[in-house]
């Protein structure tokens, strides 16, 4: 499907639209919100879809709202019971209305380590049934356009939502131009959830497996951590709409979503735990260097590891126990780096180092203390 904008000031203004609101996301990993070993308590914040005065899908004889709730609730439920090291924190817990906005921004001030959003699909045709799970990022298809615009249209009943939402339309097309610009940092980790929610679904809970997919979600658009969208079933489909009204239903599709949690959690904390754990001297291996001298107007390569809207002490205990910490502030935030290269292999090699202990680090160009586009610095190293 092509997404061409005719009018140029549109565009300009979805452009602009866009740089604000991606601020937010694209600021990375928060410091207390990017540490992943077994001594950390997790952060789950899940979101029941729609809610008060937003019922959501209507089926033949239920809300998709209510449905939400109770999945969500049972969910939180199997976590605190099983998993002893990780904090539950829900967008809602009763029938109330909570802005698309808003939603987001209640993980992000709780440094949450997941995201998890609870919905419930509809679909023209009443044949249609099974359950999706979605990440953040541009529509491939009509159908998976479609469901992102239902959901957002949930934006309408808001007051002033034309200057809340900076000018989207949900109901445009055009405007979901504006996720074709977005670098999503946390797409494989989503992914990788999104992934293990499906897996349980169609494994453990019998459902038909319709599968990941991207799509514009405004509800996942500013989080800054891994983030999944479920459409656990078809509310247009009678057999499902019921099976999504049972509780035993619920207890399904919710232990499922627990033990997918579960396992991406267990799997984080093997691939990281140990390494985490800090030796007697503070320090771990692969941060276990001297800070290097710059020169002036020199060009290197680094590997950012966190960003801050306050100061953080340059300690290795802050830090996991690396002690080659450099601070960059970059407009409202300060960012986190470590190393420095003159060769961008070698960048990347330490990058691989440090995933144990930080799963989101990258490599940054940074010059007189100031970032560069990626791009533009390799083109210079090579011209040389």
């Amino acid at each position: 499907m092509s997404l061409l904008i005719n009018d140029k000031h549109h565009t300009i203004y979805i452009y602009k639209a866009f740089l604000i609101s991606i601020s937010l996301f694209i600021a990375i990993v928060s410091l207390s919100g990017s540490s992943y070993g077994s001594e950390k308590e997790w952060v789950i914040v899940i979101d029941p879809g729609h809610g008060g005065n937003d019922p959501g899908a209507v089926g033949s004889f239920s809300y998709e709202k209510n449905i939400n709730l109770a999945i969500a609730l049972k969910t939180g439920d199997y976590i605190r019971q099983n998993e002893k090291n990780v904090k539950v924190i829900y967008t809602r817990n009763d029938d109330s209305t909570v802005d698309l906005l808003e939603r987001p921004q209640i993980a992000n001030r709780n440094n949450a380590d997941l995201f998890i959003s609870i919905h419930a699909n509809w679909a023209a045709s009443k044949n249609v049934l099974g359950a999706e799970t979605y990440i953040m990022g541009l529509a491939k298809d009509q159908e998976n356009l479609e469901v992102a615009m239902k959901e957002n249209e949930v934006i309408l009943l808001e007051e002033n939502y034309s200057t809340k939402y900076e000018g989207f339309d949900p109901k445009s097309p055009e405007s979901y131009i504006m996720f074709t610009l977005m670098q999503n940092v946390f797409q494989e980790q989503s992914t990788e959830l999104a992934s293990k929610i499906q897996t349980q679904f169609r494994e453990r809970v019998d459902r038909k497996d319709r599968g990941v997919h991207q799509a514009g979600f405004w509800v996942l658009f500013n989080t800054t951590m891994p983030a999944v969208l479920i459409e656990t079933g078809y509310m247009t489909n009678l057999s499902e709409e019921r099976y999504l009204n049972t509780p035993q239903g619920q207890d399904y599709l919710a232990s499922a979503i627990f033990r997918a949690c579960r396992d991406y959690i267990d799997e984080i904390n093997l691939r990281s735990g140990i390494s985490a754990v800090q030796n007697t001297d503070s320090t771990v291996k692969p941060g276990n260097r001297q800070p290097a001298s710059v020169a002036p107007g020199q060009l290197v390569f680094m590997v950012q590891i966190a960003t801050a809207v306050t100061k953080k002490e340059l300690k290795p205990e802050n830090f996991k126990g690396i002690n080659d910490i450099k601070e960059i502030n970059t407009q409202d935030r300060i960012r986190y780096a470590t190393g420095s290269f003159t060769d961008y292999s070698e960048a990347v090699k330490y990058r691989r180092k440090l995933e144990a202990i930080y799963p989101d680090a990258f490599v940054i160009a940074v010059k007189d203390n100031k970032i560069l586009p990626l791009q533009e610095a390799l083109d210079k190293t090579r011209k040389k």
